[in-house]
């Protein structure tokens, strides 16, 4: 079984622009995020996709693999599928541009998931439970079934806790995905669905078109850097980490 790594790098990030060229410690986010990829050895590719010659010199000049790509992509799945279409490759995992700590345990989870054959498309997600999170939009939200499968994800707060008799456990998705390539390239010959729409959500395409996501919970991903805020977080993070 052959597995790529591809990384989708968009630098006019709409909340957040040229995130992935911010600095944690003394490297860029995007770099982390490669060089965290790339260090687990668990695949035969890691790429970096991008509209952004900025990115892909950043890349390249530190002894990386990049490849250009259009500039009118709605989703990172839609850039890295334009990647993937002519490799020579059976499942493809979507590491996203932001998620500089990302780590070998995590991903050899969900390449594991691929062992059931019915398993299509897969991602990750980690507890979440500090409430200023669980109510901000910019973390994403997920709940599952009891075999692990995606129900729905939003960024509002789901389950809503219409009383406080019950505990609730919150998963935040962690924008990781993994896919049987012709489940990606069936992914970019759909249209936008209008949950997807409304929530600016990519993978809700798939559950809109009959397609669960195999969920894992996974520890230690760190942060995702979405905000100004979540940059001091990871710098905090870092030193407090040693990574």
């Amino acid at each position: 079984m052959k597995i790529a790594a591809i990384i989708p790098a968009r630098y006019a990030a709409t909340r957040f622009p040229a995130k992935l060229m911010q600095l944690i410690g003394n490297k860029t986010v995007i770099r982390h995020t490669y060089d965290n990829t790339a260090a687990t050895n668990l695949f035969d590719q890691v790429i970096v996709a991008t509209d952004s010659n900025i990115i892909y010199n950043e890349i390249v000049s530190n002894g990386g693999i990049a490849k250009m790509t259009t500039g009118n992509h709605q989703s990172g799945s839609d850039r890295i599928a334009e990647v993937a279409q002519d490799m020579d490759v059976d499942i493809i995992i979507n590491v996203q541009g932001d998620t500089p700590f990302i780590n070998k345990e995590a991903l050899k989870k969900i390449i594991d998931l691929f062992n059931d054959e019915k398993v299509q498309v897969a991602s990750m997600m980690q507890i979440l439970q500090e409430p200023k999170f669980i109510n901000d939009p910019n973390y994403v939200k997920v709940v599952v079934d009891k075999n692990m499968n995606s129900l729905m994800f939003s960024r509002s707060v789901i389950p809503y806790p219409r009383d406080n008799e019950n505990e609730i456990i919150y998963y935040e998705h962690i924008g990781v995905y993994a896919f049987k390539k012709e489940a990606l390239l069936s992914f970019t010959n759909w249209e936008m669905t209008p949950l997807e729409k409304a929530e600016r959500i990519e993978c809700l395409r798939y559950l809109e078109n009959g397609i669960p996501l195999k969920m894992i919970i996974v520890k230690g991903i760190g942060i995702e850097i979405d905000t100004e805020e979540d940059l001091h977080r990871a710098n905090h993070y870092l030193s407090k980490n040693k990574i």
